[in-house]
């Protein structure tokens, strides 16, 4: 428990004002998308990496847990403090500092909102590719912990492949830099990619130089229909083997497409049971021939019952208006839900898909599937309401049956979501008791006390304060 003598010490490392104790503020720090908060006992609102070490150093002689936090989007608990401690937000650290035209690389503050970041390279005719679904709101610092990744992976690939160098406060207080502002460095082992993806466990990230590439010089984009998901799954598979690459492949099962067109009142007709938004992107001398032949490949081998090419900006956002509209109509359904995010091999998502409607069926919930097919990255949405015991636990069972069937098809219990604390009990299921105790051995070789970000991904220590 935080006594009012270490409240003061944090005053004194942050500023009286950027130590949040009242109730209502320790409120909106206490949650993120999972629906599952925990009150942290204070906020410690941090603005140099120097301010960030003396709070970990605090917490490893005094004993409280400390979880970071960028703007709270994230699916799976990941910055969710359990066991009250202290939530310490980035948000203050939120300055772009360097575009590198000559080098096409950034350097940014872990509280980088991530479309300020595409908005503002862009300015210049520069491109960061990672576009996770929440952008407009989740930051770089954030997008690091989890290894984000969006529509655009699938030609572009994830945050990882961007990451060129960190600054990371370890949990024990020490500041390192890992990695290089170049393109090639083998020096010592790569702590950069262990700390991308590592969910707040292992380092608080305080700075990055990200990788940018030249911007596209023009997009297009095509919206086609399927009668079946099977159909869907063929014309995607075509679209690989002729090595087309699409910028975005993205895919919406029957139910997300009923549920969109009565929320967004779309044109979209009844025997429609998959779509496809295809969008490639790049020189215009050859992106217009690029979309015309996914869209003649879709058509005749595909079994298409439509392919529509956007015309112009507005036409493409009208293309796009059933994916971007999921997440509201999906309200219709229930108002909360268990949202998981689950990755197979691309020519396992029509098997994966069927299984999910088969377990619909057996557990009695309805469950709404979409996401990226160019990657094999589903969104499982399980619709239950959350006051209905027997529903969640038919909703929950449903779940593990659909992380058994990912495994036994080669797949992966997360493709961007990350484990947090929602997936902890699956993650031996993946990796096996080994490679976990390779995980454990790491974390506690980092963070000995345990004092940062406890009980996530793994529980290396009982949870501090519990």
């Amino acid at each position: 428990m935080l006594t009012d003598e270490l409240i003061d010490r944090l005053a004194e490392v942050a500023g009286g004002e950027h130590v949040l104790t009242d109730e209502v503020s320790r409120a909106c720090y206490a949650y993120d998308a999972t629906n599952r908060p925990h009150m942290p006992e204070a906020v410690v609102r941090v603005a140099t990496p120097e301010e960030v070490s003396r709070v970990l150093i605090l917490a490893n002689a005094r004993g409280f847990p400390v979880y970071p936090r960028g703007a709270g989007t994230g699916y799976t608990g990941g910055s969710v403090p359990e066991a009250g401690g202290v939530a310490l937000s980035l948000e203050r650290m939120n300055h772009i500092l360097s575009v590198d035209e000559d080098n096409l690389t950034a350097t940014v503050q872990s509280g980088v909102v991530t479309s300020d970041l595409h908005a503002a390279v862009e300015e210049r005719g520069l491109f960061y590719p990672p576009d996770p679904a929440s952008m407009a709101t989740c930051t770089i610092g954030g997008n690091i912990a989890e290894n984000a990744g969006g529509p655009r992976c699938v030609k572009y690939g994830v945050t990882r492949e961007y990451v060129m160098q960190l600054e990371v406060v370890l949990p024990t207080g020490e500041v390192i830099r890992t990695g290089a502002k170049t393109r090639k460095s083998v020096a010592g082992y790569d702590l950069t990619r262990l700390f991308v993806g590592s969910e707040g466990t292992l380092g608080v990230v305080t700075e990055a130089t990200l990788r940018l590439l030249p911007k596209p010089a023009c997009a297009r984009t095509a919206l086609a229909l399927f009668s079946s998901m099977d159909d869907a799954a063929r014309a995607v598979s075509t679209i690989i083997r002729e090595r087309i690459i699409p910028a975005t492949l993205e895919f919406m099962d029957r139910t997300s497409i009923d549920c969109v067109r009565e929320h967004a009142g779309l044109d979209l007709p009844e025997s429609v049971g998959a779509l496809l938004i295809i969008e490639v992107d790049g020189d215009e001398s050859l992106v217009g021939a690029q979309i015309e032949r996914i869209s003649r490949l879709v058509a005749e081998q595909g079994s298409a019952l439509s392919v529509t090419v956007a015309s112009d900006e507005a036409d493409r956002e009208r293309l796009w208006l059933a994916r971007r509209s999921i997440s509201a109509a999906l309200m219709r359904i229930s108002p909360t839900k268990i949202n998981e995010d689950i990755v197979v091999p691309i020519s396992r998502v029509p098997d994966m898909v069927r299984r999910v409607r088969e377990l619909a069926e057996e557990f009695d919930v309805p469950i709404v599937t979409f996401g990226h097919a160019g990657d094999g990255n589903l969104h499982v949405n399980v619709m239950v309401d959350k006051r209905d015991e027997d529903a969640m636990a038919r909703g929950h069972g449903a779940v593990e049956k659909i992380f058994r069937a990912t495994l036994e098809m080669g797949g992966s219990v997360s493709g961007e979501h990350g484990i947090g604390i929602a997936k902890v009990k699956y993650l031996p299921w993946e990796t096996g008791p080994t490679a976990l105790e390779v995980m454990s051995r790491i974390k506690s070789a980092l963070d000995p006390a345990g004092i940062l970000n406890p009980g996530k991904v793994i529980s290396v220590h009982e949870s501090i304060g519990a």
